[in-house]
C-alpha cells in the first residue's frame, strides 16, 4: 500500500471512530433525557411492583423450576443450567429458571435479588 493510500485508511479510521463516539453520545443524551423523565420512573416503578406481584402469584406453581436452578448453581450442574433459558436476563438482575420454550404457556418467572419475579418479554439486549 502506498503512503496516500496509508493515510486514507488512518483518515477513514479515524473519521468512523469519531462517527461512532457521537452517535454513542447523543443516544446516551436521549435516553438520559427520557428514563430521568418522571412519569416514565413511575410507570416503571408500578411495572416492577407488577412483576413482583406476579412472581410471589406464580411462586407455588412454578418454585420447583427456582429449587433446580439454586441446586444446579450449587453443584455446578452444567447440563441443567445449560438447559435454562437462553436469554440474558441475568444483565438486569433476573434470571428466568423456566426451560427454553415456555413462553408459549407461562411468563419468564424466575429470581431477582428482591425475590420471585415474573414478566413479559425479553431483555433489551435478548437477540
Amino acid at each position: 500500500m502506498s503512503g496516500d493510500g496509508v493515510e486514507e485508511a488512518r483518515v477513514r479510521t479515524a473519521v468512523a471512530a469519531h462517527a461512532r463516539r457521537r452517535a454513542w453520545a447523543e443516544a446516551e443524551a436521549v435516553l438520559t433525557a427520557v428514563l430521568g423523565d418522571l412519569e416514565v420512573r413511575r410507570i416503571g416503578a408500578l411495572v416492577e411492583e407488577e412483576e413482583r406481584r406476579a412472581g410471589a402469584e406464580l411462586e407455588g406453581e412454578l418454585q420447583v423450576f427456582r429449587d433446580r436452578y439454586a441446586y444446579a448453581v450449587r453443584t455446578g450442574d452444567a447440563a441443567l443450567l445449560a438447559g435454562g433459558r437462553a436469554g440474558k436476563h441475568g444483565r438486569w438482575g433476573r434470571i428466568c429458571v423456566l426451560s427454553a420454550g415456555h413462553e408459549e404457556r407461562v411468563r419468564h418467572w424466575g429470581t431477582a435479588p428482591e425475590g420471585p419475579v415474573a414478566w413479559i418479554g425479553s431483555a433489551p439486549d435478548d437477540d
